[in-house]
């Protein structure tokens, strides 16, 4: 059974979010804080499998940044940030903390919450894929941006993530367009898997000029290979 906080200092939202989240999936708990000091306190004596929160409580403009510190120290629980803060400003500030993502209000629709939501939630479970035998690649699935190559972390969207997942997790064989298809939201093309895959290429040689990991097996999909 999931256990879910939702921070959030306006009663209206916060209510919203939980109906939200309980209508999501069967057998959801959540726990509604108004407060960093409440909020706090739950952490330092839960062990969340989720956490929901706003960036501004009550006075505090960034108790949300202090909460997630807090959140980082302890359990490194997956944090989905819903705030009224331009999200093109704050969604990169949110992502250096570890934040799985970013919602900005008043521009989603329950059906994006909720999509967002599951799609983090179906993660938290998730096994780690193996390492390679010389310890280059390393991913942990319960946090965002931390991939790491060879000691140094390769910073990833999240979707990018789950692809850099699904072909480290069978390095060696052909991952197809198709199986791709079914880790990405949206854009479920050729065009856009490539693109992802460029992401992820580019995010590597800026740490490993010299990587080339990732085979393209033309018109089939793609292929990691370990590296010699």
């Amino acid at each position: 059974m999931a256990k879910v906080a939702v921070i959030e200092d306006d009663h209206p939202t916060s209510n919203q979010l939980r109906a939200w989240i309980e209508s999501s999936r069967p057998g959801i708990v959540v726990d509604q804080w108004f407060s960093r000091d409440d909020a706090e306190a739950a952490i330092a004596r839960e062990r969340y499998d989720l956490v929901v929160l706003d960036i501004e409580l009550g006075r505090e403009r960034h108790a949300g940044v202090a909460i997630i510190n807090a959140i980082n120290k302890r359990h490194a629980t997956p944090v989905l940030v819903v705030s009224a803060m331009p999200a093109t400003i704050y969604r990169s500030i949110m992502k250096a903390l570890d934040a799985w993502d970013y919602l900005q209000k008043a521009t989603f629709e329950e059906a994006d919450f909720v999509e967002t939501f599951l799609e983090i939630l179906r993660a938290v479970p998730a096994q780690a894929a193996p390492a390679a035998s010389a310890a280059e690649l390393s991913m942990d699935p319960l946090r965002q941006r931390t991939p790491m190559w060879r000691g140094h972390r390769i910073n990833l969207p999240l979707t990018a993530q789950r692809i850099l997942a699904a072909l480290f997790a069978r390095r060696g064989q052909v991952v197809s367009y198709d199986e791709l298809f079914e880790v990405v939201k949206s854009g479920r093309n050729r065009d856009n898997i490539r693109k992802h895959v460029s992401t992820i290429r580019d995010a590597f040689r800026e740490i490993d000029p010299a990587f080339a990991c990732i085979e393209n097996v033309p018109m089939r999909g793609f292929r990691w290979t370990d590296a010699e």
